[in-house]
């Protein structure tokens, strides 16, 4: 959510049109993640983000497009990418593949509590549940094969210590993916980046979930796994929250209960979403790109987070 492309207001004003949603109110850029360009686009109709990609091509982006639009006429409360007049909803603006989604409703919690916790997990499981029937497939861009093909690019960045937890680490999930319980586990479109965010409350009330552009075709495990390590975790420590988790897992349960070979694999899996996000943060920080208002995400924060998901098992 860095601007790495700068739109100006005629460029907008010109897709609006484009895409009859009324003429330009305002136009601001807007600070936060690191993959994609994203403004708050106000017209006399309403309020939209537009997104310019700046990583993903368009032959990968409709996976991502159709997915929100098949889990919002699902009922879910997610972006619903909008066409132009020939029911495209893949656009392009500046030279760049982008979409224009509804703003949703509420904002991000980032301080969350059980109820919060159990909110994102019955979300998550209907997400799950939704996303069953979606007919397009496109695995996880940053599952297992990415990060062994990125690991060896950060090593040198980085201390003996920490390289030695890297390379052990990244064995042991290559060795879990080998394993019959890991061919198992349910699959199926998975949001793949579900952190505090990413989620929109109004209160107590779950308003919304939004940035689907890490999704894929992936076990449901890891994308439980993935808002475990975030929702359910001490930021400033790296430490699990119990109470947090068991309201999480319980409301995710209560809509999906997991498997045998899910309830295994689970203490792997909270290991996997751990490095695959240590992995992302240290590639973007060692070699960045230019951006403007690009603030990168601290490496150390997952580190921590594996180390204690190794030390700690969770089981559920």
């Amino acid at each position: 959510m860095a601007v790495f492309t700068e739109v100006s207001t005629n460029e907008a004003r010109d897709l609006l049109r484009r895409l009859q949603l009324g003429d330009l109110v305002a136009l601001r850029g807007i600070e936060g993640g690191i993959e994609n360009t994203n403004y708050f686009l106000t017209s006399d109709q309403g309020e939209f983000v537009l997104t310019l990609f700046e990583r993903l091509t368009a032959e990968q982006l409709p996976f991502y497009l159709y997915l929100m639009k098949h889990l919002a006429h699902g009922g879910m409360p997610v972006p619903d990418p909008r066409p132009d007049q020939n029911g495209d909803i893949l656009h392009t603006v500046c030279g760049k593949p982008a979409a224009v989604v509804n703003k949703l409703r509420g904002k991000s919690q980032l301080a969350p509590q059980p109820v919060h916790c159990a909110a994102v997990g019955t979300m998550l499981a209907r997400m799950h549940r939704a996303g069953r029937d979606f007919d397009r497939h496109q695995p996880n861009l940053r599952g297992l094969p990415w990060w062994n093909e990125t690991v060896p690019v950060v090593l040198p960045h980085i201390g003996p210590e920490q390289a030695a937890l890297l390379r052990a680490e990244l064995a042991y999930q290559n060795h879990v993916a080998a394993s019959s319980a890991y061919a198992a586990l349910p699959r199926g479109p998975v949001h793949a980046d579900l952190f505090r965010d990413n989620v929109m409350f109004d209160g107590e009330e779950l308003t919304g979930c939004f940035d689907f552009y890490f999704a894929g075709v992936d076990t449901w495990l890891f994308d439980l796994a993935v808002c475990l390590n975030d929702w359910c975790i001490e930021l400033p420590t790296g430490i699990h929250d119990a109470t947090r988790a068991a309201s999480m897992l319980a409301a995710y349960q209560a809509e999906r209960p997991l498997t045998a070979a899910e309830r295994e694999l689970l203490p792997a899996m909270l290991r996997a979403g751990a490095l695959r996000f240590w992995i992302s943060r240290l590639w973007d920080f060692y070699l960045p790109r230019e951006a403007s208002m690009l603030v990168p995400h601290d490496p150390a924060h997952f580190e921590r987070v594996l180390r204690g998901r190794i030390a700690h098992p969770v089981h559920a």
